[in-house]
């Protein structure tokens, strides 16, 4: 277990290292607020679906890869689903801004900008290809109950904002070719793939710019900060794990699904309390603290799902 610790270690200091890059460019005025926002939606637009697009293309078409999508779908919806049960359980706080910012970070992880890189990396295209499975699963949910729960209004959500965001776009196109056994000509599928080569680089740095945002004296002081660590970091990934394997989930889809269950809290939770005038700064402790300590928790949980698996 201890060289497979070793090896995911491996992989994730080399996503830390390019946060480092990140939040230097944002103390040195390299990256600001703006070019951060300009950079998170050129990887929600243009980078993931490419991400996508690209391991669709490159898996190849059988009986049992469908059966093993539909699998690892399944393990994304039960996932969600003791997340939401167990947010809901612990934080009742009668301040609707926090309890919702809380509720939203227990939930949802980082599958996009933290996990896609290290399935690519861990797993190869078949990694990326299960993890756009839990990628189209977490769209569906942040676009209906997340959205509903943040925003606090149910006229919030729409079939159109939920069919219209890109991950969804993305994971329907790349299914739809894949489906149909349609491969993109090289002069088409090379600039997806250098477009795809974006999908870890600008993520980390975005994630890098925000944690100049860190106040972390405040972070420390608030006790609910500890809870949303315990739960989203290690009780969700290894209750997870543990059941996983109790219904025979075994290989790539347990390590794909373990990988974006550890990830830290999602940065769509600082985009989702800025929009519905939430605790922003709560927000941003959040993905700050479960950033930097995930270092330690995703290699440990990780290395222990491919030694079960």
């Amino acid at each position: 277990m201890w060289s497979n610790v070793l090896v995911v270690a491996g992989q994730v200091a080399v996503l830390f290292i390019l946060i480092a890059l990140g939040f230097v460019s944002g103390k040195a005025g390299l990256i600001n607020e703006s070019g951060a926002k300009y950079l998170t939606n050129i990887v929600l637009y243009l980078a993931t679906p490419c991400v996508m697009l690209q391991s669709f293309q490159k898996v190849g078409y059988s009986f049992s890869l469908i059966v093993n999508l539909g699998i690892c779908a399944l393990c994304a919806l039960l996932i969600q689903a003791l997340s939401i049960v167990i947010s809901r359980a612990v934080f009742r706080s009668k301040d609707e801004s926090r309890r919702v910012v809380l509720r939203f970070a227990t939930v949802f992880s980082n599958c996009g900008f933290m996990s896609l890189p290290l399935q690519q990396a861990l797993l190869g295209d078949k990694g990326v290809f299960y993890g756009s499975v839990f990628v189209a699963v977490f769209n569906i949910l942040v676009w209906s109950y997340g959205l509903v729960d943040m925003s606090g209004e149910k006229r919030n959500f729409t079939a159109k904002k939920l069919i219209l965001n890109p991950g969804i776009l993305g994971a329907l196109g790349a299914s739809i070719l894949f489906f149909l056994q349609i491969h993109l000509p090289d002069i088409l599928l090379s600039p997806v793939q250098y477009i795809a080569g974006l999908n870890t680089p600008l993520p980390m740095l975005v994630i890098g710019f925000h944690l100049t945002r860190f106040d972390i004296k405040k972070s420390v002081k608030d006790l609910s900060v500890y809870s949303v660590m315990l739960i989203r970091l290690i009780a969700i990934p290894c209750l997870s794990l543990l059941i996983m394997k109790f219904f025979g989930v075994g290989g790539d889809i347990l390590t794909a699904c373990t990988i974006a269950s550890s990830a830290p809290v999602a940065a769509t939770t600082t985009m989702f309390a800025t929009k519905f005038n939430r605790d922003v700064d709560l927000s941003v402790g959040l993905v700050s603290m479960s950033t930097i300590l995930s270092v330690i928790t995703m290699p440990v949980i990780i290395a222990l799902s491919q030694t079960l698996g």
